[in-house]
């Protein structure tokens, strides 16, 4: 097929175009006419343009209300937050007051019960006190009781007081109070030729061991094997 356009003595290698150009008055009506709806279609885009920057206005508008919507949204969160745990807050305070109140209450009704009890008990004994009878063998060993506890805390009361005396006296005479052991200071000796009369030990006194230790029942007792000769 190149080869049949390329010769140029080929009659059939070229093809006519049907129709015909335009005349010069033509031509210039076309141009008009474009020119005319170029000029629309300038109007048109400068409408478009117009439009298009009022909407971009309100869509900045609308951005501008969303974004503060989503703040006053996100502040309406937190404030809602803070009230959930108020109120779980006040929650747990009204729940702890009920069960203060129930045992408050179980103990009114406790203490009115042996109120009542010793209202009872009173009647019985002022009756038998009236009747010239003994008052019944609890109230006697309550007394009892109480004058026990009352002789008691007498005794404890003047045993303290005579230990702070004893520490007031000795904090006065400026005496070292110790609970150490008392170590012997003097022998009496017990030869034919000297008297039994303490003799002190001087520098060289004896050694006094401690006594043994929880500790010692750890350690086994040494077998004392037999010698051989």
């Amino acid at each position: 097929m190149e080869d049949i356009f390329a010769d140029p003595t080929n009659e059939s290698r070229k093809r006519d175009l049907r129709g015909k150009d335009p005349s010069p008055s033509e031509l210039l009506e076309k141009i008009k006419q474009l020119e005319a709806e170029l000029v629309q279609k300038e109007k048109e885009l400068l409408e478009k343009d117009t439009l298009y920057e009022h909407v971009s206005k309100l869509t900045d508008r609308i951005h501008a209300v969303a974004a503060n919507g989503n703040q006053e949204a996100l502040l309406l969160a937190k404030r809602t937050n803070e009230l959930q745990k108020k109120i779980k807050d006040r929650t747990r305070q009204v729940m702890a007051l009920v069960a203060e109140v129930s045992m408050k209450q179980a103990l009114a009704t406790k203490l009115q019960q042996e109120m009542k009890d010793k209202e009872q008990f009173l009647t019985i004994v002022s009756s038998r006190i009236d009747q010239g009878l003994p008052p019944p063998k609890e109230t006697e060993n309550e007394w009892l009781k109480i004058l026990r506890n009352e002789k008691m805390q007498k005794v404890a009361a003047e045993n303290r007081a005579k230990h702070a005396a004893e520490e007031e006296q000795a904090a006065a005479s400026s005496c070292l109070h110790t609970t150490a052991v008392q170590r012997p200071t003097a022998y009496i000796p017990h030869d034919e030729f000297s008297l039994p009369v303490p003799r002190p030990y001087g520098a060289l006194a004896p050694f006094k061991p401690s006594e043994p230790g929880s500790n010692m029942r750890h350690f086994r007792k040494p077998l004392v094997k037999p010698i051989e000769i």
